[in-house]
């Protein structure tokens, strides 16, 4: 049954991917990631060998006991069987049965470490990869596509590669040696079994190709199916359906996906018990052609019945394997072509990497100049890859410049605020200090050194960043905060929640610490997230803080708390603040305006509040008008 199945799912493949060009030297590339395992190759070679000569060794044994066990005949013609022999060539018959048994399970186990070692490095490399990639890679691919190359074409790779082995190696060697013993005992009837291979292979194909259609099907319709229960499950999404979902409607949707799914799979089952039948009906008709022209010619004295005996045993092994050889080239393509895909990837290098001779940022007060800074957001085709984005539209003009001739300096110790209308390219300007992006034209420095020519680490461990949507992975209280700095003991990582003005509620919630803050933090309101985010920040304790939005979130009790924190714990840092809020920021040391990327007006709070300019006008509409209206 094992083999039959192979053989099926050799012909479930898709067979349009032989239709595929893959790039030159794939082969040889995915190769170099089997070099390490090359004595398990070698062994599993051997092992191959084994097997298949056990294999062909029981039919011969069979014709030994029944010409020269139980047919024996003395000199007088007299029938005198053999007992001896027979119970000793049948005790051989069973050790080799348990040999073959072993030498299977060995087979499969050397395939399977082989294929899933391979996969394991390939899958750390392109984790690895992924992960040093910019934050323009992640803004256009798709997530899904990415987590689809992780698991599904890295693990489309090894069951190709697993069938490579176990099925294409292993199936030749053992066509090879049936087919030489079998013609050793008769060419005739070797040819003539042959000649029903056709019968059943054209229709196997027919049936191959329905089956991959089904198979591409299903997929697509569980893929539907996942996606409405991802959709529907996320916290995001449960409120959604919960605030304006019709929840008679959506079980009427969901149940329409699964019932296609179930009719799917119905109808798979049916064609793979086809395919079975096909060949049980072509391996009986071979069976019948060895018996009946076998046993004709062992009636007339022409053939050993022994040896009708040991090719029809043959026989039976020999259809499944010449069956799967026939469909090898689809197995192999359909290796070659995941391991593209996921080679597609890993050559995509990131278009933010540090340089050989990259110095590290020292530690200590910093300054942070930003000299004529010009930037354009990356093209598509500079950072990603159009496999990778659900809908890629090719674009051959050039991004406009989201950043002009921006320059100022954030004296250590000093705080910088930056406002201006959404869009003005306030967070751009903060993206570029801890070089998510970098630069078209000018330089960024930290005392003094270019960011470009900083050592990622370096430049990483000086630079802290709370979002306006901070971030919080689905993990314990304790695990959110050591992140951003491992190691950190249960004592610092209280204190930095007591200077974020939380450390009660964490202490007051049964499992402290050790409490589950829920998908993206879903568990604690948007005020609370904050919190933790800063106490994140403060446990890191870096050298430039930047705040984008950070008390965006928070209602004024829980504001000025933060607000209080923050200048205690922060003082003497280098900080950038982004503040919609005018009053969040009035002791900023310097304000800068940023209006359709470039700085329209620089100064104290009092200087532009002073002056006419954009800073007055938006001062005017927080704060005068409410006043007046009140």
């Amino acid at each position: 049954m094992g083999t039959h199945f192979a053989a099926w799912r050799s012909f479930q493949q898709d067979a349009s991917v032989t239709k595929q060009k893959v790039k030159p030297g794939t082969a040889r590339r995915t190769l170099r990631f089997a070099r390490p395992y090359a004595r398990l190759l070698a062994f599993f070679l051997l092992v191959v060998i084994a097997d298949a000569a056990v294999g062909v060794a029981n039919p011969l044994l069979y014709r030994q006991i029944i010409d020269n066990g139980i047919l024996k005949r003395t000199a007088a013609g007299v029938l005198k069987p053999d007992v001896p022999l027979i119970i000793h060539l049948a005790i051989i018959v069973a050790v080799l049965g348990l040999l073959a048994g072993a030498l299977g399970l060995l087979q499969t186990w050397l395939a399977s470490s082989v294929g899933a070692g391979v996969v394991l490095s390939l899958r750390a490399r392109l984790f690895s990869h992924i992960q040093r990639m910019p934050l323009a890679f992640f803004a256009r691919a798709q997530t899904g596509a990415l987590v689809s190359r992780l698991n599904n074409d890295v693990s489309g790779a090894r069951t190709a590669f697993t069938d490579i082995l176990s099925n294409v190696v292993g199936n030749l060697v053992t066509v090879i040696f049936i087919l030489s013993a079998m013609f050793v005992l008769s060419w005739r009837i070797t040819l003539g079994a042959l000649v029903l291979l056709p019968v059943f292979v054209l229709p196997a194909r027919f049936w191959g190709r329905k089956l991959q259609r089904i198979a591409r099907e299903s997929y697509d319709l569980t893929a539907a199916m996942n996606a409405l229960m991802v959709e529907r499950f996320n916290v995001a999404g449960a409120l959604l359906a919960k605030l304006f979902g019709h929840h008679g409607s959506e079980n009427e949707v969901f149940a329409d996906k699964a019932s296609r799914v179930a009719q799917i799979r119905v109808k798979q089952a049916l064609y793979g018990r086809l395919f079975f039948t096909a060949l049980l009906i072509t391996a009986t008709c071979g069976t019948a052609l060895a018996y009946g022209w076998g046993g004709v010619l062992a009636a007339r004295g022409l053939l050993d019945v022994g040896t009708v005996v040991a090719l029809v045993a043959l026989l039976g092994r020999l259809y499944t394997p010449l069956m799967g050889l026939s469909n090898a080239q689809v197995s192999i393509m359909t290796a070659l072509v995941s391991f593209e895909r996921v080679f597609e990837v890993l050559d995509l290098p990131p278009s933010i990497q540090e340089k050989p001779d990259a110095v590290a940022i020292p530690p200590g007060p910093a300054a942070i100049v930003f000299d004529h800074v010009a930037f354009r957001y990356p093209t598509a085709a500079e950072v990603s890859l159009a496999s990778l984005e659900s809908i890629a539209v090719p674009s051959h003009h050039p991004a406009h410049e989201v950043l002009h001739d921006v320059s100022f300096v954030v004296r250590p110790g000093t705080l910088v605020a930056l406002v201006g209308p959404s869009g003005a390219g306030k967070t751009t300007i903060t993206h570029l200090v801890p070089r998510l992006y970098d630069v078209t034209a000018g330089a960024v420095r930290i005392n003094g050194v270019d960011v470009r020519d900083a050592r990622l680490d370096s430049l990483r461990d000086r630079v802290g960043v709370v979002t306006q949507d901070a971030h919080l992975f689905h993990d314990t209280i304790r695990a959110n905060l050591a992140y951003a700095r491992p190691g950190a003991g249960d004592a610092e990582i209280r204190e930095a929640l007591r200077a974020a003005r939380i450390l009660d509620l964490i202490e007051s919630l049964p499992d402290g610490l050790d409490t589950l803050v829920g998908e993206r933090g879903y568990r604690f309101s948007g005020g609370e997230k904050q919190r933790l985010a800063i106490a994140r920040l403060l446990l890191k304790s870096p050298d430039i803080v930047i705040l984008d939005e950070a008390t965006a979130h928070l209602d004024s009790e829980s504001e000025a708390a933060v607000q209080h924190a923050l200048e205690t714990a922060l003082a003497g840092k280098t900080s950038i603040v982004i503040a919609h809020r005018l009053s969040t920021i009035l002791r900023a040391d310097e304000i800068l305006v940023v209006q359709n990327g470039a700085i329209v007006q620089r100064g104290t709070h009092a200087a532009l509040l002073a002056a006419p300019g954009v800073y007055a006008d938006l001062y005017q509409r927080q704060f005068a008008v409410p006043a007046a209206a009140g």
